[in-house]
């Protein structure tokens, strides 16, 4: 039976309306793409609870976990992806990269410009229509 991942990710949004992404690191799963910040529930946490302290652990602040704005289910050969997109916005603190990771602040209309893993490029190309 495959691997069975479930990831909470924020949709994080400036005054300019620019989205937030990070650079997957190297030696992780599908290193150097771009991706929207969170990471894995652990066992028993909701999708909201992971999504605030991968959000503290990542970018040293705090944010807030809005509405879900989709869930998408993704088949990797060697293990299955669900992710659940949040819109979040920051509560307190500064954004700050806490793992060394590359991040971007990238108009909705220049996301494609960026590698994105395949289970995140249904939700760019939502996102560049405006259907967000």
């Amino acid at each position: 039976m495959p691997l069975v991942i479930e990831v909470a990710a924020a949709l994080i949004r400036d005054a300019a309306g620019r989205y937030l992404i990070t650079q997957r690191r190297r030696g992780s799963h599908l290193e150097g793409l771009w991706e929207f910040p969170g990471g894995k529930q652990e066992a028993g946490e909701s999708p909201e609870t992971c999504l605030k302290r991968e959000l503290a652990e990542e970018l040293s602040a705090s944010f807030a976990v809005g509405e879900k704005f989709t869930t998408i289910r993704w088949e990797y050969p060697d293990r299955t992806v669900i992710l659940h997109f949040f819109r979040c916005r920051l509560e307190s603190g500064t954004i700050e990269p806490r793992e060394s990771q590359t991040m971007a602040w990238v108009a909705a209309e220049r996301l494609d410009e960026f590698d994105f893993p395949p289970a995140d490029r249904e939700l760019v190309a939502r996102l560049r229509a405006g259907r967000a």
